[in-house]
């Protein structure tokens, strides 16, 4: 299937990534203007800062001349979280402000040229450990950010604009490693993957989804 990335404009903030140089490289693939941006990218932006993220996106727009998605996929990876401070109320918070906050203040600019446009594809990368009580810094973040989510979605429904996040479960980026589907494992091109169809032109009624690669919460009945 086409998705229609062809002549797209693409932000990847946290596009130096494992999940986002490999969505910077889909997308490419797909004939859509990918532009990686992190602290050590040549578009340099720092999501924790706003002024960073508003001179980065018109910067894009200036170069390109439109934004049709943003990707955020630059917090750091739950591994980087520690188990020691994992209920410590300093360490939640600056777990929810690393992510869901981050995530926000990007969109938040974004969706200023895209109502502008009339239409754009917002995509916030999140995580299992959302349904998960292992760690509370962890479950935070990633809880804090789906809500995020789905109130810009539906803030902006009718408006040509999604916004959606992907879900996965533990991420294998080696290209030969086992892959344990059992476990709920996923692979980093499988995310690249979904978070290219969100940004489709084609997914103009899927907005406020959050969307699991990976076997979704094994062995949790969800409401």
């Amino acid at each position: 299937m086409d998705l229609k990335l062809g002549g797209q404009v693409i932000l990847v903030v946290g596009g130096a990534g494992t999940i986002g140089s490999e969505v910077v490289k889909l997308l490419t693939e797909e004939g859509a203007t990918a532009v990686a941006a992190s602290r050590s990218t040549p578009l340099s932006i720092d999501a924790s800062d706003e002024a960073s993220v508003r001179a980065g996106i018109d910067q894009v727009i200036a170069e390109h001349g439109r934004l049709d998605g943003l990707v955020v996929s630059s917090a750091p990876a739950a591994q980087t979280l520690s188990a020691e401070t994992a209920d410590d109320p300093d360490t939640v918070l600056a777990a929810i402000e690393g992510k869901a906050i981050t995530f926000m203040k990007a969109a938040t600019v974004a969706l200023e040229k895209m109502r502008e446009a009339g239409h754009g594809r917002i995509v916030a990368l999140s995580g299992m450990n959302s349904y998960k009580t292992l760690s509370t810094a962890a479950s935070a973040r990633n809880a804090a950010l789906n809500v995020v989510v789905k109130n810009l979605a539906d803030r902006h429904a009718g408006t040509g604009i999604t916004v959606n996040a992907i879900s996965p479960g533990f991420v294998v980026a080696e290209p030969d490693a086992e892959v344990n589907r059992a476990n709920g494992d996923t692979t980093v091109g499988e995310v690249a993957q979904a978070i290219a169809f969100l940004l489709s032109p084609r997914t103009a009624s899927i907005s406020g989804e959050i969307i699991s690669v990976g076997h979704k919460a094994k062995g949790v009945i969800l409401p």
